[in-house]
């Protein structure tokens, strides 16, 4: 192989290292925000604030921004075992969340909204965690990082996401407990909120 063909392999791998890591963190991105903006068929309800929506997305955009910008300051390239764990935490992600909508069906919201015949739902992934949806985000914040090994972005997760998180979580298990009384108090007890570390119970 001449020196010129050689440059140019060269050139083509580190293209595909450099470029193959980016792709995936927008793609993922991008179908993140493609699943927001996708118009559901669901029942209204009362919504009483919309402000942690919207600190979600910021602390999602930050991350993205956060993880590319680590990712050149580094000279960070392609690694495959963080690539495919990364990947791995997104499709898990994106999964756990499908399940969830389709769980809850015209239950199923963006925001904090209860609707006055709304049934308790603990079908699906909620048999494993009270709130799914919100442990499929930290997967997905999680696999940024590790798809381009950006570990150190990743502490805008307790910095940024968490603190929004548990400001969300107060708000909604309040609204649960508001409307379910009892029945949601013991689902407390049995069902973990986020990380589905026990079995669930027997039907």
């Amino acid at each position: 192989m001449n020196p010129e063909n050689q440059s140019n392999k060269l050139a083509s791998v580190k293209s595909i290292c450099i470029g193959l890591p980016i792709a995936s963190v927008i793609i993922i991105y991008a179908a993140r925000m493609w699943e927001l903006g996708t118009k559901r068929s669901t029942i209204p309800g009362s919504v009483p604030e919309k402000l942690t929506l919207r600190l979600f997305i910021l602390a999602g955009t930050v991350m993205l921004v956060s993880i590319v910008a680590e990712f050149f300051w580094r000279g960070e390239s392609l690694r495959w075992a963080t690539f495919l764990a990364g990947w791995g935490c997104a499709l898990v992600s994106f999964r756990i969340r499908r399940q969830a909508m389709a769980a809850l069906g015209p239950y199923w919201s963006l925001h904090v909204e209860i609707r006055e015949h709304h049934p308790l739902i603990k079908a699906g992934p909620f048999r494993w965690m009270r709130h799914p949806t919100y442990f499929s985000m930290l997967l997905e914040l999680v696999s940024g990082g590790l798809i381009l090994n950006a570990f150190y972005s990743l502490l805008i997760i307790p910095v940024l996401f968490v603190p929004v998180l548990l400001a969300r979580l107060k708000l909604e298990e309040a609204a649960l407990v508001d409307k379910f009384g009892e029945a949601y108090r013991a689902y407390q007890r049995t069902t973990p909120a986020l990380f589905p570390y026990k079995w669930p119970p027997s039907r």
